[in-house]
């Protein structure tokens, strides 16, 4: 077992104007507000957690009128010194790509765009699985709910990375980061709940040994976790989950996030691993 390469470095944005305003995953009701004071200890708790688990976290300013701007995974997709910023679907989260943007140019990163006709929603519907005795990492990405099949062969030409295509089929798992979770170069956590045949033989044929999630277990948002090294960070363990996870020798915190569930996030979204490096493109972009 070879632990992730990336994971210990990520991107957070503090929760001030997080709120559920709109509906565009069924997760989400509008007459359901999440507490802000709850949501803010929470997302403190998350930072914690994630440092004591040896992570580095950097904060990017909140927005006014971006309330989803909290959910940084799908600000876009990480290559070394290269950010390919998302294109969102929905009109009310379009908002937050100038801001990821001017983030990431300011930080030193090379900003590359994807095509304006077609939408894809970063980290989200996009994560690296490097396997065993492999040429370097694939990324998967997710298409359907929030991202267009079309947009991966755009991101493999921008990243230089190898793209392997997953359908999502259940709406309550709308984006890739709901259905699977990348825990070292062997084993991942697969939400077939989430997964069309197909996109099931994908991951079936990427990963040795997967684990897999019952259909409550990955409804409990448990592949939505953050991996750094042998530490997972997750926003609810069932019990069947956490032994296996213990036995293949990693330690599990968990750090509830309910409040942001209500707009359907969990550790994951609230999270984006600015370490990642997919190709020698990206890692010649990295600053010297």
């Amino acid at each position: 077992m070879t632990a992730l390469s990336w994971g210990r470095r990520y991107l957070m944005c503090r929760p001030e104007h997080f709120e559920v305003l709109y509906e565009i995953n069924p997760w989400m009701h509008a007459e359901v507000r999440p507490d802000p004071d709850r949501a803010l200890a929470q997302h403190e708790r998350l930072m914690a957690t994630l440092r004591d688990a040896g992570a580095q976290i950097e904060l990017e300013d909140p927005a006014e009128g971006l309330p989803d701007l909290v959910f940084t995974a799908n600000a876009g997709v990480v290559n070394g010194g290269q950010f390919v910023p998302a294109h969102f679907r929905h009109p009310e989260r379009q908002g937050e790509t100038p801001h990821d943007i001017a983030w990431f140019q300011s930080h030193g990163w090379r900003v590359d765009r994807l095509p304006g006709d077609v939408v894809h929603e970063g980290a989200g519907d996009a994560l690296p699985f490097d396997p065993e005795g492999g040429e370097g990492p694939v990324l998967v990405s997710g298409y359907r709910m929030r991202s267009d099949a079309a947009s991966h062969t755009h991101l493999s030409r921008l990243t230089g990375a190898p793209v392997r295509s997953v359908e999502l089929v259940d709406e309550r798992l709308y984006h890739l980061d709901l259905t699977f979770c990348p825990l070292d170069n062997r084993r991942a956590m697969v939400a077939p709940l989430g997964l069309d045949p197909y996109g099931r033989k994908v991951l079936k044929a990427l990963v040795p040994e997967p684990l897999v999630l019952e259909d409550e277990e990955a409804l409990s948002f448990a592949a939505n976790s953050v991996v750094v090294g042998t530490n997972i960070v997750m926003p609810a363990c069932p019990p069947r989950v956490g032994r296996q996870l213990e036995a293949w020798g990693f330690s599990v915190a968990v750090a509830p996030v309910d409040e942001f569930q209500k707009a359907g996030g969990g550790c994951r979204c609230l999270t984006l691993a600015l370490d990642v490096v997919l190709s020698d493109l990206g890692r010649e972009l990295l600053p010297a």
